[in-house]
Parts: C-alpha cells; sequence; structure tokens
C-alpha cells in the first residue's frame, strides 16, 4: 500500500536530467523562466528535455493554481492533493499536502486525508464536496455529469470556483502521470 506523508518526498528520474553545462541556451532560458527553489531540481532538469512545453507547463501552473479570483488557492491545493492520492502519486501528494496546510492551517484534515484515505470522515461541507468531486473526476471523469455539480453548489461553489476545480484536478491527472512515468518518489525512509 502506498504511504503518504506530509514529510518531504523524493524524487529519482528514469531519463538523465540535462546537466548546466550541456544544456542548450534554450534550455537554460527556459529552467531560468522556473521559480527559483525548482530550477536545480532533478525534476524540471528532466522536464527540460523539451524546453518549450517546461514553458507551457509552467505558464499553465502559474494561471491554474495562483488565479487571483475563484477558488481560494488553499481549496486548490486541497483538490490537487486528492488527486495526487487517488493517483498514488506520493510525491505530488506530499508537496500539495503541505501547501493546503499552510495556506488553510488545518492540519488535522490533510493528515486524515493522507493517513485514512479520501472517504475520511468529519470534513466540512463544501471540503467534503471538493474531495468528493476532485476523487471521482481523477477515477472515471467519463462519469462526470452536470448532476456531479450540485454537491459543490449546495456547498456554495460558483461557477468560476467549479471551473477553477475542474482545471485543477484536470491539470494534475497530468502532473502526476508526467512525475510517475519520469521517475519514481522516494519515501523518506528511502532518502
Amino acid at each position: 500500500m502506498t504511504r503518504f506523508t506530509m514529510e518531504e518526498v523524493g524524487w529519482e528520474p528514469r531519463l538523465p536530467p540535462v546537466e548546466a553545462a550541456t544544456a542548450t541556451p534554450g534550455q537554460v532560458a527556459a529552467l531560468e523562466a522556473c521559480p527559483p527553489g525548482q530550477r536545480g531540481s532533478a525534476y524540471f532538469r528532466t522536464l527540460v528535455h523539451d524546453p518549450a512545453s517546461l514553458a507551457e507547463r509552467g505558464a499553465l501552473f502559474t494561471k491554474v493554481m495562483y488565479a487571483a479570483k475563484g477558488l481560494p488557492r488553499a481549496e486548490r491545493e486541497l483538490a490537487t492533493a486528492v488527486v495526487s492520492i487517488v493517483n498514488g502519486c506520493v510525491y505530488c501528494a506530499s508537496v500539495h499536502a503541505r501547501r493546503y496546510v499552510e495556506l488553510s492551517k488545518q492540519d488535522a484534515v490533510m493528515h486524515a486525508l493522507l493517513e485514512h484515505g479520501i472517504e475520511v470522515q468529519g470534513l466540512d461541507a463544501r471540503q467534503q464536496a471538493i474531495v468528493d468531486y476532485a476523487a471521482g473526476l481523477t477515477r472515471d471523469p467519463t462519469a462526470t455529469t452536470a448532476a456531479g455539480l450540485a454537491p459543490l453548489r449546495a456547498a456554495g461553489l460558483g461557477d468560476l470556483e467549479i471551473l477553477d476545480l475542474i482545471h485543477a484536478v484536470a491539470m494534475f491527472a497530468n502532473a502526476n502521470r508526467l512525475m510517475q512515468a519520469l521517475g519514481r518518489s522516494v519515501p523518506p525512509a528511502e532518502g
């Protein structure tokens, strides 16, 4: 069984990351456009094999996760942590669980999700609606219907918030697959 944690998780690439000494000018520029803390990571140095794709990915991530209006950022992080749990991406679940706690100050909520799974009890109505929708869309996108939005609306989410939620869930379906296909999460006990 996958062990999720809020501890920092490592990542080991399957493809050799681009090294600074051999990087093309385009690769260097693409990495310099990334947030400073990510530029040297093995993951971003692996993604920069295709600098144009990395640039597009970074722009999309910024627009989806940091938009000033719509779904509050903490709830975007909650949704992406849920997507990562459903997909079994230990690395992404760890990162977004920590970000959710930093933003929401709701440590107990995230610990419950990581330790007991997304069927955990005791969430407020809004959290439960977000968790259920994110998990359902991740597990079976073809089962998504207009009626599936009713619990979100009942919990107070408006159209822009729902669209933001869908963007975050869809983007992390891709992000988890990239992370999992290009390498493997390294739990703290192995690091």
